[in-house]
Formats: structure tokens, sequence, C-alpha cells
């Protein structure tokens, strides 16, 4: 497909245009947006002479998307790969020295062109897989310049590479090393204001904080999500990754976009998730990547009417993945989400969990982000792992 002229996409299955597959179901696009979509033989009059794109029996989804990746980064972190095969826990790796202060040295040495040179390979691995819109988050800065850096970074990606980038201000991040023992001091010097600066410049779509005990407690976060509310910036938070800290009821009373990890969350947490309409973002990957054995409470979840998404975590050190597929398969196989569950957790309940409207699902108004895959049924997408299927990536009618 070429044309942004209006065509009609038709030929095979429909997932993510409602309850179910629609089989024998045809799209009308037009000028980037979906325009009509229903069962073929009831495509209007008007659309029956448009230029067709045969689906040949493929299956045809919203295009995916990843809401919650640390792509903007630099070096690596194999090093501690090798401490965990050892015995050493993530948190034991963290207080030694290494986690996530161990890539702000790396980070902070390059400029935005040398960051961007190490994001685009990670992001075109992330595309590749029928993806059209990609959460990034700074953190791996902890200073005011190199977090403006990051976050400047990761804004040009969308004018290098055909995707939509939504950039979320992480400097409650971790503790920098010249700042040890002195959390709140680094709030008050570099967080905040920092995130003043962000926001000043345009840089922020949304302001992030790792709640847990290795990082930050929930009246530190709370003060940065005053400040957020203050410049009229919607939360989200790390939470309850690896011990209950409290913050998945701080990030639910204080109406967040999302709560992510959520392994250590409870019942009462989901309930209050709920009445937020905050989505639960399950991160696979960095629960693989360091054995963590307590999965998040899935059924809590599904009880409460929790929308739960699925993102790679992509990051240098708890989760080094790059693939959205793989992560659809962890979801299913470790955390026993059905293959719908995984599904909707890539497109309509990610795209909650970053507050866009327009894309996630099929339907008429929303941008024409869809993907063409090699399968029949929704359900081989998670099924298989080590196979990319897609056949074709739409990105605003392209």
């Amino acid at each position: 497909m070429e044309s942004t002229g209006a065509q009609v996409i038709h030929g095979g299955a429909i997932a993510g245009a409602g309850p179910g597959v629609l089989s024998g179901g045809a799209v009308m696009i037009e000028a980037g947006r979906i325009q009509w979509v229903g069962p073929e033989s009831d495509l209007p009059s008007e659309f029956k002479a448009l230029p067709r794109h045969h689906l040949d029996g493929r299956l045809l989804t919203p295009a995916f998307i990843d809401c919650h990746t640390h792509i903007i980064f630099g070096g690596n972190r194999a090093r501690e790969f090798e401490l965990r095969l050892q015995g050493a826990s993530y948190e034991e790796v963290a207080r030694a020295g290494g986690g996530i202060v161990s890539t702000v040295s790396a980070t902070r040495a390059l400029d935005e062109a040398g960051l961007i040179a190490q994001a685009l390979p990670r992001l075109d691995a992330i595309l590749a897989e029928g993806v059209s819109c990609i959460e990034v988050k700074s953190g791996y800065g902890l200073d005011v310049e190199t977090e403006l850096r990051m976050l400047r970074a990761a804004r040009a990606l969308q004018g290098l590479r055909p995707v939509r980038v939504r950039t979320t201000y992480l400097g409650a991040h971790a503790v920098p090393p010249e700042y040890r023992a002195r959390a709140d001091a680094y709030i008050d010097e570099v967080c905040i204001p920092t995130l003043r600066a962000a926001h000043a410049e345009g840089l922020v779509d949304a302001v992030d904080g790792f709640c847990e005990g290795i990082a930050f407690d929930t009246k530190q976060i709370r003060r940065i999500f005053d400040v957020a509310s203050e410049l009229g910036l919607p939360v989200k938070l790390h939470a309850e990754q690896l011990s209950h800290q409290g913050g998945t009821a701080l990030a639910a009373r204080s109406g967040a976009l999302s709560v992510d990890h959520v392994e250590y969350a409870t019942e009462d947490d989901a309930r209050l998730m709920a009445a937020s309409g905050s989505v639960a973002v399950l991160l696979p990957g960095a629960f693989y990547a360091i054995r963590e054995t307590q999965a998040p409470p899935v059924a809590a979840f599904r009880k409460h009417g929790v929308p739960m998404a699925l993102a790679t975590d992509c990051n240098p050190g708890s989760s080094p993945l790059h693939s959205l597929l793989l992560a659809m398969n962890m979801g299913c196989t470790l955390f026993r989400l059905t293959p719908q569950e995984a599904l909707r957790g890539v497109t309509e309940h990610a795209a909650r969990a970053l507050g866009l409207t327009d894309t996630g699902r099929i339907a008429a108004g929303l941008r024409a982000d869809l993907a063409i895959w090699n399968v029949e049924t929704p359900a081989e997408l998670s099924y298989r792992f080590g196979i990319n299927p897609l056949h074709q990536r739409i990105f605003g009618g392209i």
C-alpha cells in the first residue's frame, strides 16, 4: 500500500474491531484515517469502486503499541546478567552500585546524536513486529542536562522513523551516586527542576517514577506527582515490582494512566485501580530476566475489571527485550493471560496506558495504524515465539 487516497482492505479476518474476530471483514481508509469497518457484504456502494488491497486470508489487527520502554541509554549491563546467573538478586546488584545507576555514566557520556544512534537499532527491532507507537522514558541521566538530552533524543526518533513516540519523564528512577543517601535533596535540586525545564521545552507527555525500596518511597513520589498535576501532566508509576511499598495505591489515587510491573500488588490495589481507571502494565520480560517468582495478580485484575496492557520494558538491565511478540507469549505462558487478552494488551489497553484515544482499535475515525499478519487467528500471534509473522505494517494509511 503506497497511496494515501481512499482504499478498501478486504479478504481476510479482522481482530480489534469489536468483540471476537470479524471474518470476511473490510476496512475503508482515507487520508490516514479509518472511515468505515464492517462485513464486506455490507460495504457501502460508494466505496465499492475504490482501489482494493486483498488480504488473501491473512489477519488484520490494529498496529501494536509498546507502552513501556527505556530504549534511550548508553552501554549495556551484560556483566550484571552474569552476576544474576551466579545467584545475585536484582536488588543485591543495585545496592552494590549496579542496576540503574551503572547505566548512568555511559548515558551521560553520549551526546544527543550518540543516544539516537544507539537507540535506532532497538527501535527498528521493535517496529519490525508491527509496532506503530512507542513510549520512551528518560531516567538514565539523573542530572538536568542528560535527562533533557534523553528526552530530546526520544522526540527526534519520530522524525527518523515512521513511528509515534510518547515521552515520559522518569527523573525519579534512582538516586545518582553524587546524591547517595540524599534522595530528598535530589528530588528538590534535580528531579523537580528538570521536570519543570522539560515541560517548558515541550518534551514531556507524562511523568513516571520508581516506587521501591531501592528507589523512592511514596512520600517522595507524591511530591513529584504534585508538580506533575500543577503542570497538567498525567502520571504513571513503576510500583510493586520487588516488594509492596504502597505505590499502586498512591498511583491509583492520583488518577495514574497506568501502574507498571505490579507483581506484588494486592486485590485492594486492584479495586483502587479499577475505580481510577488505571491500566495495569504487565512486563513479563523483567519478570523473566530477574527470575521473579511472584506473578502479578491477574485474577484480581480480571475480577475487578482492570485493563491489562503488555510491553517489552526494553532496557539495558532487567529486561533487554526487543520483541513485543515475545512479550505476548510470555504474558500468556508466565502470567496465564489468554491470547485475546495479550492482543488487547498490546493494542487497545496499551493505547489507554498512554492516554491515546485515536489508536489501538479498528474503528471509524481512528488512525489507520494497522498490521497484516501471515496468520489466520489472533491466538497464533501469542502461540509462536522466535518467528515474526508480520506481512505488512500500515502507518497512517501507508
